[in-house]
């Protein structure tokens, strides 16, 4: 019996029993292995988490309306700009069907960053699922 109060004892001690700290940021480190595509639940979660939402659309397209939070670095300049990111926090990609998402998703990847998706379907399946949609100021 004293075994396993020792065993229990030092187990609580080990995973930090009684903090009373809030969840962090999803990152690297936390979240884990990403799928290389989330659904639009899945990354409601992830941004409400604290993940950045990367919007990878053109300014035009921007204007229309973003997902509140979003980072607009239009694909064709992600590659040059990649290094404004963090490399600790966990990034979902959007464009506006999902084909963009998936090679800024890419480009993010090989360049190193480990806690990458994107989001399928877009802003368009984003939109009509009636998720929060802002204009940018």
């Amino acid at each position: 019996m004293r075994r396993l109060a020792f065993v229990v004892a030092t187990a609580l001690l080990l995973v930090g029993c009684g903090t009373t700290s809030p969840s962090p940021t999803p990152t690297a480190e936390t979240i884990g292995t990403l799928p290389l595509e989330v659904s639009l639940a899945r990354a409601e979660e992830l941004r409400q988490a604290g993940a950045l939402v990367l919007d990878v659309r053109e300014p035009s397209e921007w204007a229309a309306g973003v997902i509140p939070g979003a980072t607009l670095i239009s694909l064709g300049e992600l590659d040059g700009r990649k290094g404004e990111l963090p490399r600790d926090q966990t990034i979902v990609v959007v464009c506006r069907s999902g084909n963009r998402s998936a090679q800024g998703r890419d480009i993010l990847l090989a360049a190193g960053f480990r806690s990458v998706t994107s989001l399928v379907g877009g802003m368009t399946d984003w939109a009509s699922a009636g998720l929060p949609v802002t204009t940018p100021s």
